[in-house]
């Protein structure tokens, strides 16, 4: 009985110690996580070009303008 009453003030103590990291962690945390999205940016703008030169997605007016500009040449009429 004694080693429960002990087991439960020791749950109820907060932890002195918590994980704590250090600021140089953290930016080291943040600049692979920054890399990561951005390498998954350009993967992703990457196969969009590709999809694009294929024609296999329908372009928005953007990129139709960037790959087609005699579309919105308005001289003809």
């Amino acid at each position: 009985m004694g080693e429960e009453t002990e087991e439960r003030q020791q749950e109820s103590i907060p932890n002195p110690t918590p994980n704590r990291i250090t600021a140089a962690q953290f930016l080291n945390w943040k600049r692979q996580k920054d890399a990561d999205a951005s390498a998954k940016k350009a993967e992703v703008a990457r196969k969009r070009a590709e999809d694009i030169a294929a024609g296999v997605v329908q372009m928005n007016g953007r990129e139709l303008f960037q790959h087609e500009p005699w579309v919105f040449d308005n001289s003809l009429y």
